[in-house]
């Protein structure tokens, strides 16, 4: 889509390069994506946010060219990444998707300048809410080189609230294998060791709400009204514990509806941006 961007290279603290993509101008808004994706998911929300914001999208380790992870993976880079983000823009605002919110509010935990941060199906696992059983079929399948069956391992996992979860594992393998041909399919498939990687790691930090009360930030706690039932019960939990937090279920949504952007979800997040 037509849309003017800047391209900066910021350095990392272990001395990697981050590509940062910017758009837009006024206060900064700064992007954590989802696991199995690149910012090109998230160009559509950049531009229809820009305008009163500037917004600031960049790719996490190991994918589109950005620096190799460091393995195990811990997370520990993702926040670094973040931290010298902030720094280097200024931006005190925040956006989280899916695993990506699952960094920001680890960040946000620890102290990041984060004024605001907007979490969207935050990938957070609260007190077992989020089905943990698929995944350590998916691993295997993963480490034996069968992209598909993990992949339709991990979707029937996720998205529990869809019918195709509820289709013979065959079947839902063989769809899997024709959805791999496709652009996103391929980019999902590539990236799905380290989204599984970055499942368990979310799985390992289970445990009560009450270890993200500390979060000083204003948070808007968001899910999609048609997207996987344990996020508002998710939101619910979190929201109870955050001293300045609220809820937002979001109509004629699913999972990815921030990389759709439709205008009513934008236009709440453009609101909490502005401090309404």
């Amino acid at each position: 889509m037509d849309q003017d961007w800047t391209v900066q290279r910021v350095p990392a603290a272990d001395g990697a390069e981050i590509v940062l993509h910017s758009t837009g101008t006024g206060p900064g808004i700064v992007v954590v994506h989802g696991g199995g994706v690149t910012i090109e998911m998230y160009r559509r929300l950049a531009v229809r946010l820009a305008g009163p914001f500037t917004v600031h999208l960049y790719n996490r380790r190991g994918r589109a060219g950005a620096a190799a992870r460091a393995e195990p993976y811990d997370g520990e880079q993702d926040i670094g990444d973040l931290a010298a983000l902030l720094a280097h823009t200024g931006a005190r605002n925040v956006i989280g998707h899916s695993g990506g919110g699952f960094i920001a509010l680890r960040a946000a935990a620890r102290g990041l300048p984060i004024g605001r941060l907007a979490l969207y199906d935050p990938a957070v696992q609260v007190d077992g809410l989020t089905p943990a059983g698929w995944l350590p079929a998916a691993q295997e399948a993963a480490r034996a080189g069968d992209i598909a069956r993990a992949l339709a391992l991990t979707s029937a996992g996720i998205n529990t609230q869809s019918a195709a979860s509820r289709l013979p594992l065959g079947l839902q393998v063989a769809l899997c294998r024709l959805f791999l041909r496709t652009p996103i399919g391929r980019t999902m498939g590539d990236l799905l060791p380290s989204t599984l990687d970055e499942t368990a790691l979310i799985h390992r930090h289970d445990g009560p709400p009450e270890q993200w009360a500390g979060v000083g930030a204003e948070v808007l706690l968001a899910c999609g009204a048609d997207g996987p039932p344990y996020y508002p019960p998710t939101i619910e939990a979190l929201a109870r514990v955050m001293p300045r937090a609220r809820t937002l279920v979001v109509p004629r949504a699913g999972h990815d509806a921030l990389n759709r952007a439709p205008h009513h979800l934008v236009d709440a997040l453009a609101e909490f941006f502005a401090g309404a």
